[in-house]
């Protein structure tokens, strides 16, 4: 629902039965555009979220977390020096404009005065001002006298309304049928083109309502009549799509207030955004890690192919001392036959003039000495860099498979541990239990299958030896255990099973997808390698499709 002077009119009525009389208790500012205030009122202590941001611009209550900046804005420690503690003494809309103004008596040992907080919705020129007699003490968003802005928005300016819209008042029947005199065109685009506060979304449920010949009165009665129905709407996925004031259909979820429904949704979009943005960002770090290692890879490779010239230098150093009686100091070199081949070919071998032919050879000998070592080490670190890639890549597929910002913030630490984000340290974070695995149920018998590599190591530790483990064969994949409890574990859990394994593996696409099953007692995990690195022996292999199998799930809908 836009955040239009229709939805606001119902926003501030709500929020006038809620919050006047309450105190406000803290103040914080989360992002450099949203106010959070906590307020005790007589319901209770609630949370009253305002957001100037362009995209979610809204005035709502929340229960929604979230973490707040080390060093306050200078705004927030403005509104913490004059409202602490005030007393909310009135809310309303302003007129028909986008714009909430909350009123408060700010008392305090030393001063008693009043102030206005003005929560303009409006887009991108959304803003929070604090007003004392007229005059602007601070705002979220400031102009200066360069800027040549319409208003002028600084400490110490007096505040002045936006300009009015050349558009008819939606509270005046009379100034609306006077627009509604010149209709023309698509109902919807005319109303929301003639008459203020109404946005074009709103428009299309009034005609929907009332159809295309809706009259200057219905238009008024819907924006002033006490038609009232909040909820929320969902798309296919049944994810939250919308929030409306009135119009509800049969897929709708009903709320008794428009702030209930306000919250739930605003919830459910920070949550999404929350995990998109952290999923962005572990992308971002994963993929410069992973570049950095095939760089890595390629330097090796590129180095290994020198060294594949050892045994030729060494021929060189041995020819050289075969035919040391042939060679004179002050020779640039010398055709000398490869005894090694069976044509007995002959090849020229480069020498120092400076050196004796006895130093020559050793010259060559020490280069292929070197040479070894070099690709005894390269070879060491070619397998290692190689460990280390698929490793990123197998922290790849758990990022892929993550499906909330829970199963996020476990690969988080990991990235943090491997050294490829920085995390600043928080003396006042609390210890997060550890996230558990996804759980299901089926036949009376229990499956787990780990959300991380962090998780896939914890799992194979919580199973007992006879436990099945199934993991997805030349794929990184969830590992997924059955507990037996001492029984024979029927084919049918072993299906389940290996189809949750293939959904939460690289190959959740394909159509069929080899999952390997074997006892608990024959996985290893080898000293000092990546999380969720295993090996094992003894096992089976199984064919299925992926499937996620919600329907066993324990998890909590």
């Amino acid at each position: 629902m836009p955040q239009d002077a229709y939805t606001l009119r119902r926003v501030a009525e709500e929020l006038e039965n809620l919050l006047v009389g309450g105190k406000i208790s803290k103040i914080n500012m989360p992002e450099r555009d949203e106010l959070t205030l906590i307020i005790y009122t007589r319901c209770g202590s609630v949370k009253l979220e305002i957001s100037c941001s362009a995209k979610n611009n809204r005035i709502s209550l929340s229960e929604t977390e979230k973490p707040n900046p080390q060093v306050a804005p200078n705004f927030c420690m403005l509104l913490r020096k004059h409202l602490q503690n005030a007393q909310i003494t009135a809310v309303g809309q302003v007129g028909s404009e986008r714009i909430i103004k909350i009123d408060f008596d700010c008392i305090s040992d030393f001063s008693d005065s009043k102030m206005s907080l003005y929560c303009e919705i409006m887009g991108k020129y959304s803003n929070i001002i604090l007003v004392e007699k007229g005059i602007i003490l601070g705002s979220v968003k400031q102009t200066t006298l360069e800027e040549n802005a319409k208003r002028i928005l600084f400490s110490g300016a007096k505040y002045t309304l936006p300009a009015p819209q050349d558009k008819a008042d939606p509270s005046s029947l009379d100034e609306i049928s006077k627009a509604f005199e010149n209709k023309t065109g698509e109902a919807a685009k005319f109303i929301s083109s003639a008459v203020g506060g109404i946005a074009y979304s709103t428009a299309l449920e009034m005609t929907e309502t009332y159809g295309e010949d809706i009259t200057a009165e219905q238009v008024y009665e819907y924006f002033n009549g006490d038609g009232y129905a909040p909820c929320i709407v969902f798309d296919v996925n049944g994810e939250p799509k919308d929030f409306k004031v009135r119009s509800c259909d049969g897929g709708a979820k009903r709320y008794a207030d428009l702030l209930s429904a306000q919250k739930d949704y605003y919830a459910a979009v920070y949550k999404k955004q929350t995990f998109e943005d952290t999923k962005r960002k572990l992308f971002s770090a994963l993929h410069s890690a992973v570049k950095k290692t095939e760089k890595r890879l390629g330097q090796i490779e590129s180095k290994l192919l020198e060294c594949d010239s050892a045994e030729s230098v060494k021929l060189k150093g041995e020819l050289i001392t075969a035919n040391i009686y042939r060679l004179e100091r002050g020779m640039t070199s010398f055709n000398a036959v490869n005894y090694y081949d069976e044509n007995l070919q002959e090849i020229n071998i480069l020498l120092d003039r400076q050196l004796t032919p006895a130093q020559n050879a050793q010259k060559y000998y020490r280069q292929y000495a070197k040479l070894k070592r070099t690709l005894a080490i390269l070879s060491d670190q070619r397998e290692e860099t190689r460990q280390k890639y698929d490793y990123l890549n197998s922290i790849n597929s758990s990022i892929c498979a993550a499906e909330c910002i829970e199963d996020l913030k476990e690969i988080n630490d990991e990235l943090a541990a491997e050294g490829l984000i920085k995390v600043v340290a928080d003396k006042k974070k609390k210890a997060t239990p550890a996230l558990p695995f996804r759980q299901y149920s089926f036949m009376g018998f229990t499956i787990f299958a780990g959300r991380n590599n962090v998780q896939n190591d914890r799992l194979i530790k919580s199973l007992s030896t006879e436990d099945l483990w199934l993991h997805a064969r030349r794929f990184h994949s969830s590992h997924v255990g059955i507990i037996s409890d001492g029984k024979t574990i029927p084919d049918e859990v072993i299906l389940k099973a290996a189809e949750i394994c293939a959904y939460y593996s690289e190959a959740r696409d394909n159509d069929k997808v080899t999952i390997d099953f074997t006892k608990r007692k024959c996985v290893k995990k080898p000293p000092r390698s990546h999380p969720g690195f295993t090996t094992y022996s003894e096992y089976n292999s199984i064919n299925v499709a992926p499937c996620a199998h919600r329907e066993l799930s324990n998890e909590e809908k």
